[in-house]
């Protein structure tokens, strides 16, 4: 059944969701969201409404089709669990243009519509506008503009261009039918091993609380309405002081750990999260270790099965009423291939899945993020084990957020205008240009042939060896030679260090471990600096120990997720960089592993300071900012 729209006597248009010809309450466009949800909580099933307490993973069709088999990720096929299981809650994955999103998610929306009321789907999805592709944290731009990674907007350190990013984003999600946001991220990056930062905000609370805001208004407007793409703030209570700087995802990084007694630091950005209105939060997985608060030691277990955090803390201290949400899969273990990732049941490992899911439910969560097993939601309902009544407050927390949305009333997009809005001509090179701005020189010291820095290179003529560069991206820089002891100057990127892992599924798109380049490519480097200049282009999506290359290279500059072209336009001086360093870079691993996860800025002496950053100066008439 496809609901049409009607006309009331009195000449309200609704859409006749469940079929009957008349305009119910909850198809009343005139009436409240919370209105609107109370009226279809009271409609809805058991089945229907243990269905909203679900979001899982959902992959596109080639051409915008709806698969029905299982994919690369998800489970099931789509007919099966909008249909079968009532879900209407789904992460979308991988996107190859503007036109096969728009295309997918309006038949997606057409098979929602044959369920009993009709309940639309909202669509979310993880970070997909910047550089990093990793399945379990976000995805590279593909169709979209493309920006700097999280820590890159937070070295430009201006408000205004997170709200700009912010509000590009949303109109380029809400073009293709995206709804909901699994971000932003932010969590305070005040541990340097921690392999989550490139999404986040930095490591200082009170600046993260400015871009938190920002960020908020760019995405949902003052207030949630049908422009709005709705957000889920992640991880409270912030995820970044894991033990050793290992991420909760896997076993060994469970603990996440306060020896700087900093809990209230990091919980600043939520603070103001809630205030901006923020539709939704999600806890991370990490599980407190020796934590207290007034006095009271929290239970260790992962946050998102943690009353004291859920109910006690973020409902009750803060009086958030909105989703809360569960990060993915803390029921049930995931199984893809030949590779199995545990479910992230730390602290409570040794129960069964029902018994995980009771205490979900009892820490004050509302849906549970990366699966779809509803049965086993409503074996516990029929068993008593969980009342009807605490299923419909959630339900209707859920229904609120569609309802404010405006997914009730038009949950259809047009592909055409999905071509035109996303990754046009205006968003990208405001992308570009944010990219370049973000760019962070560290370092800028004359050659031996010079009396003034290496940086901005000015003329032609020179010849360059290059390496982490496509020669024609750079051909503008002189002849490309293949020899550093034939080169006037080399220009080098690297890719920040890591200790590659890949037993678990999702461990080998994390980079974690040391901070250390390993000592053959320091050394491979310093023999290059003996033969010519050597310009540094370091990519960082964590912090790494630059301290040998700060000893012989000639300039040194940070990137946080930035494209060749908008790396030569800060070199060479067309666009003035900016960027500060959102996080401190470390002198040593000795001074890493000394530090306390908790505390900003805890490594003693480090090379570079937080918030450091040159100005390069540039020949008057040779700049010409884009």
């Amino acid at each position: 059944m496809t609901p049409t729209y009607l006309t009331a006597p009195d000449g309200t248009r609704f859409r006749d969701l469940n079929g009957n010809g008349v305009m119910d309450p909850y198809e009343d466009p005139r009436l409240s969201a919370d209105e609107r949800a109370a009226d279809l909580v009271a409609r809805m099933s058991l089945e229907e409404k243990c269905g909203l307490m679900f979001q899982t993973v959902i992959e596109v069709g080639e051409e915008g089709e709806l698969l029905e088999a299982p994919g690369r990720i998800s489970k099931s096929p789509t007919t099966t669990v909008v249909r079968g299981k009532h879900l209407s809650h789904f992460n979308v994955h991988a996107i190859r243009s503007a036109r096969q999103a728009a295309v997918w998610n309006n038949n997606l929306q057409a098979l929602a519509a044959q369920t009993p009321h009709g309940v639309p789907v909202t669509v979310s999805t993880d970070p997909r506008h910047a550089f990093v592709e990793n399945t379990g944290v976000g995805f590279a731009a593909g169709p979209f503009s493309q920006w700097p990674e999280g820590l890159g907007l937070a070295a430009i350190d201006d408000v205004e261009t997170v709200r700009r990013f912010a509000d590009v984003a949303r109109q380029e999600y809400r073009a293709v039918g995206i709804r909901a946001a699994l971000h932003p991220q932010i969590d305070l990056a005040t541990e340097p091993r921690w392999g989550r930062q490139a999404q986040t905000l930095g490591q200082d609370a009170a600046r993260v609380a400015e871009f938190t805001a920002a960020y908020l208004q760019g995405f949902q407007g003052d207030a949630l309405g049908p422009d709005s793409v709705a957000c889920t703030t992640k991880h409270f209570p912030g995820g970044g002081p894991q033990k050793d700087g290992e991420d909760a995802h896997f076993p060994y990084g469970r603990e996440q750990v306060y020896p700087g007694g900093m809990f209230e630091y990091h919980l600043e950005p939520f603070r103001e999260a809630i205030r901006r209105g923020t539709a939704a939060m999600m806890p991370y997985y990490g599980m407190p270790i020796g934590l207290e608060r007034n006095g009271v030691p929290i239970e260790e277990v992962g946050f998102g099965y943690n009353r004291q955090i859920v109910t006690d803390l973020l409902r009750g201290e803060l009086g958030f009423d909105g989703v809360v949400v569960t990060d993915w899969e803390l029921v049930n273990d995931n199984h893809v291939g030949d590779q199995v990732l545990p479910a992230r049941a730390w602290g409570v490992e040794e129960l069964s899945p029902s018994e995980r899911m009771l205490k979900i439910l009892d820490a004050g969560a509302d849906q549970f993020g990366g699966e779809e097993c509803v049965d086993l939601l409503i074996d516990l309902v029929r068993a008593g084990r969980v009342t009807e009544e605490r299923i419909d407050v959630s339900a209707h927390r859920i229904l609120r957020v569609k309802f404010q949305l405006g997914l009730f009333d038009d949950p259809f997009v047009d592909p055409d205008a999905a071509e035109r809005i996303v990754g046009n001509a205006q968003f990208r090179a405001e992308g570009e240009r944010a990219q370049a701005r973000s760019l962070t020189v560290v370092q800028n010291r004359p050659t031996r042939d010079a009396d003034h820095p290496v940086l901005p290179l000015s003329g032609a003529g020179r010849r360059v060896y290059v390496e982490g560069f496509r020669p024609e991206d750079v051909a503008e820089l002189g002849e490309i030679v293949a020899d550093p002891a034939a080169a006037d100057l080399a220009l080098v990127r690297l890719g920040a260090p890591f200790e590659p892992r890949d037993d678990l599924f999702l461990e080998a798109w994390f980079h974690q471990g040391s901070l250390e380049f390993p000592p053959g490519r320091v050394y491979r480097m310093r023999r290059i600096a003996q033969q010519c200049p050597l310009v540094l282009v370091v990519n960082l999506d964590r912090p790494g120990i630059l301290t040998p290359f700060a000893e012989f290279a000639s300039a040194i500059v940070v990137d946080f997720g930035s494209s060749a072209r908008a790396v030569l336009d800060v070199l060479t001086g067309r666009v003035a960089p900016e960027g500060r360093l959102p996080v401190e870079l470390p002198r040593s691993m000795d001074a890493v592993r000394a530090a306390r996860e908790d505390v900003p800025s805890d490594t003693g002496d480090p090379l570079f300071a937080v918030h450091f950053g040159l100005e390069l100066a540039v020949p008057a008439g040779q700049r010409a900012d884009r």
